[in-house]
């Protein structure tokens, strides 16, 4: 599927150019509005008329909802959203949930009240997109989730496999020796947090794998995607399962506030407990120790969701759903476990 980003290139002109064109701004020279609509025409792409008559009853901004509001993963990618939208020569409408929020009733009344040309979707709970995204015929995108199995036309999503990398989290940690695993952040109920949910099956279902024990009662403290959550989940981990040698904190913000409980409690990360976090977010570069994380890449998540969504505000393109590669990153709050 061509991109914004392919006509740009093709054409030679920057994406603010090409989003100009597709536009109909007037601030474009005769040669770059021909080559553009050139290469549009030679790639067949057909005007989309109704988001065309649409338009003159919209703003001309693009809506994006964060679900929490201090989760520095999501708001790296915003940083990018807006960045990319602001050299198309889109407005942007920037609204923070709270975590356990109902993002989609939100933006529903978003679409009422703004009259956006389409939503970004920052985090999300697939209960309420299933329960009321019908409501909904702007274009969106989910980007940290997956939307494929939902069914929507006007529904892309761009998301990394929550549950192969949390798999390959807990099985750097069953590698590096550990036995007596915890996980911290997160519910195994999926009206509370899908995306938590499906970290924790990953983790343990490679702890099955590997034929430990793990009793979620004593070896799991759920928590929301914060430092401070992260703080109390360990505390609550640690004074309930001292045993405990290696953790799986389902967010670096809970792996933040993870590791200094550890320290407040008179322990060391990675002498005696070590911890690995999950998304890659830039402080775990620079925190003491530094932290061993599954990394998801922000600019590959922000790039490849504006550009779809861009594309289906001005043409008929149906949603796509694609998985991004994670990685992992080693850092130094994992080791074996003390003999």
């Amino acid at each position: 599927m061509i991109t914004i980003k392919d006509i740009a290139r093709l054409s030679g002109y920057s994406i603010g150019t090409v989003s100009r064109v597709i536009n109909h701004h007037h601030d474009v020279s005769t040669a770059a509005r021909e080559k553009i609509e050139q290469v549009i025409a030679e790639n067949n792409f057909q005007p989309n008329t109704n988001a065309k008559m649409l338009k003159q009853a919209v703003s001309s901004n693009i809506s994006v909802l964060v679900k929490g509001t201090s989760n520095l993963f999501l708001e790296t990618i915003l940083e990018e959203i807006q960045h990319l939208l602001k050299e198309s020569d889109h407005g942007i409408d920037v609204m923070f949930l709270d975590e356990t929020a109902n993002e989609v009733e939100t933006a529903i009344q978003v679409c009422n009240t703004h009259k956006p040309l389409g939503i970004i979707f920052l985090g999300g709970n697939l209960n309420y997109f299933r329960e009321s995204f019908g409501g909904i015929d702007i274009p969106c995108v989910l980007i940290a989730d997956t939307a494929s199995q939902l069914g929507y036309e006007n529904l892309s999503s761009f998301a990394t496999n929550d549950i192969d990398g949390s798999r390959e989290a807990v099985r750097y940690l069953c590698q590096q020796g550990h036995t007596r695993i915890g996980i911290v952040g997160g519910s195994s109920d999926n009206e509370r947090g899908y995306i938590g949910s499906r970290r924790i099956q990953g983790a343990v279902s490679v702890l099955k794998e590997n034929n430990l024990v793990f009793d979620l009662e004593k070896q799991h403290e759920p928590s929301l995607f914060s430092v401070q959550d992260g703080y109390r989940a360990m505390t609550n981990l640690i004074r309930k399962s001292p045993e405990i040698t290696g953790v799986f904190a389902i967010s670096d913000m809970v792996a933040i506030g993870a590791i200094r409980a550890v320290h407040d409690l008179g322990l060391r990360v990675p002498e005696d407990i070590s911890i690995i976090g999950y998304d890659g977010i830039e402080y775990t570069k620079y925190y003491v120790p530094r932290i061993t994380t599954i990394e998801q890449n922000t600019m590959q998540l922000a790039q490849k969701s504006v550009d779809d969504l861009l594309l289906r505000i001005n043409y008929p393109r149906t949603a796509v759903h694609e998985e991004l590669p994670f990685s992992v990153i080693y850092g130094e709050s994992v080791a074996e476990p003390r003999k």
